[in-house]
């Protein structure tokens, strides 16, 4: 017959020092551990959103410098109109046409944004904050009963 018994010594300890600590230096070390993982995964956090923040960086001035050339084509496309209507007419007469084309569409271009800027204001989350200010209601309300 054999009878198992919980731990190798046959006592109720165990001989490699595993629960042999108290409690409160478990849960120190426990808390120590712990907060030295949130350190670290905040370091590491924080080295990934400074290499983002780089790449961020010069996407941002790559579109800006895009944004330069395209208004320049935009400009030399503009020069080429004005040279093409002018074999037919006067040069003077080309660049007041295109002008005026170019006027009636930042006209329209700008009529278009006020219309949407001003379904946009004021800048507030409205509905959200009249959610907020009806819950606060509600928890007043029930605090007095």
């Amino acid at each position: 017959m054999s009878s198992t018994q919980p731990y190798p010594n046959g006592s109720g300890r165990s001989t490699h020092g595993f629960g042999e600590e108290p409690v409160g230096e478990l849960v120190q070390r426990a808390s120590q551990q712990l907060t030295e993982l949130v350190r670290g995964e905040m370091r590491l956090a924080q080295a990934e959103m400074k290499e983002k923040g780089k790449h961020y960086g010069k996407g941002g001035g790559l579109f800006g410098g895009a944004g330069l050339v395209g208004f320049l084509a935009l400009q030399a496309l503009v020069a080429t109109v004005i040279a093409a209507l002018a074999v037919p007419l006067p040069v003077w007469a080309a660049a007041l046409i295109v002008t005026v084309a170019l006027g009636v569409i930042a006209a329209v271009m700008a009529i278009s944004g006020k219309k949407h800027v001003s379904r946009a204001a004021p800048p507030a989350p409205e509905r959200t904050i009249d959610s907020v200010r009806a819950d606060v209601a509600e928890i007043k309300e029930s605090a007095k009963r």
